[in-house]
């Protein structure tokens, strides 16, 4: 039995891309739309999206993860380092990412959005 899919990559082309505009119930509207771009070649930082299920899991488990999920993160961070060419936390050549929420419907200010991440003392220095 194959195990459930709970984070999803974009970016570098259709070919690296996991979703498109048909997913929004599952990446919401941002995720989706963001897939959709990538696979039409468009200019747009690659990044995964955590879905939709995977937080309604965690909402709904007392803050716990859905079996596997950080294993697929993990995953999925090494993919965006090894396409970048960069690692995040990394004092030579460090990889930013900025982590945005979503919603099922727009609430523009009303959500948080984490910017720079993986900016510390150490990894400002690759600058």
């Amino acid at each position: 039995m194959a195990k459930k899919k709970y984070v999803y990559f974009y970016g570098f082309g259709k070919e690296n891309t996991e979703g498109d505009a048909t997913m929004k119930a599952l990446l919401g509207g941002k995720g989706a739309n963001l897939a959709e771009m990538a696979n039409a070649n468009l200019p747009v930082p690659a990044g995964f999206t955590v879905s939709t299920e995977a937080c309604a899991y965690y909402s709904s488990h007392n803050n716990k993860y859905p079996e596997g999920m950080l294993e697929q993160l993990k995953a999925q961070l090494k993919k965006l380092e090894a396409k970048m060419k960069k690692k995040l936390g990394d004092p030579k050549n460090p990889l930013l990412v900025s982590v945005r929420s979503g919603a099922a419907i727009s609430m523009p200010g009303m959500m948080d959005t984490v910017l720079n991440l993986g900016l510390n003392d150490k990894s400002v220095l690759g600058f």
